[in-house]
């Protein structure tokens, strides 16, 4: 009797591996090209970004810079991104001088002829309560904190992220006892989008960071970022899979 014969008696089947299709050229090559791809892309952009804003900062900085200061003259090479080191020194030396009472003086000084200029004290007034919002001591919990709201209408979700708490007129005439403000975003171009004033109890705060929601809004939903409480389920799921 053969062996077969005998295994199949004793209620054991015997499966034989069927050997692996072997990938065309033409497919292995485009496999390759993608795989390729997902890592080139990523590098190859960040770089071109970089030195793009390198470029733009040099050719506006150093021309400013004396002719006796520049390395380029002493050196074979040119060096792409001193423009960028030399503006990091300049802007750090013009706020070293405004923390002394001379150049409090002089700001206050510049400020006061801006307010006289109709158009230009719009534009600075906006802009430096913004920066000042941004990196002020106190503006900690701004834009660190992603969420979901109902927009533009219930039952569509989007992503935004949560400004501040809204205070001022716009809380006091809304009827509601707290408000968030939130930015929505757009897709691709996340510095473009809407402001908005909701209820707090409409305002669904996630888990993601905020790089992470970045990311997810730029790739159009393509990227999703991983989830804690998602990533804990697997790996329990797994252990009970391996302890079985």
């Amino acid at each position: 009797m053969s062996d077969d014969e005998s295994e199949k008696r004793e209620g054991r089947s015997v499966t034989f591996l069927e050997p692996a299709k072997k990938q065309s050229p033409w497919a292995n090559l485009r496999s390759n090209f993608l795989t390729g791809f997902v890592v080139f892309a990523p590098i190859s952009i960040t770089i071109y970004l970089v030195w793009t804003f390198a470029e733009f900062v040099d050719a506006r900085v150093l021309p400013l810079v004396p002719v006796v200061y520049k390395l380029e003259d002493y050196l074979p090479i040119s060096l792409p991104g001193l423009g960028v080191v030399v503006f990091f020194f300049i802007v750090a030396g013009l706020g070293a001088l405004t923390k002394g009472l001379f150049g409090r003086q002089l700001f206050r000084i510049g400020e006061r002829f801006v307010d006289r200029m109709p158009v230009v004290r719009s534009i600075y007034n906006t802009l430096k309560q913004i920066v000042e919002t941004i990196f002020a001591q106190g503006g900690k919990d701004s834009f660190e904190k992603v969420c979901m709201i109902q927009y533009p209408r219930q039952g569509i979700w989007a992503l935004a992220f949560v400004s501040t708490d809204t205070s001022g007129e716009v809380l006091a005439r809304s009827g509601s006892r707290k408000m968030m403000s939130v930015f929505l975003p757009t897709t691709p171009n996340p510095t473009s989008g809407f402001l908005l004033f909701l209820p707090a109890e409409d305002v669904v705060i996630l888990d993601m960071s905020v790089e992470d929601a970045a990311k997810l809004v730029i790739s159009a939903g393509l990227v999703t970022p991983p989830w804690g409480a998602v990533a804990e389920a697997e790996a329990e799921m797994a252990r009970r899979e391996a302890a079985e």
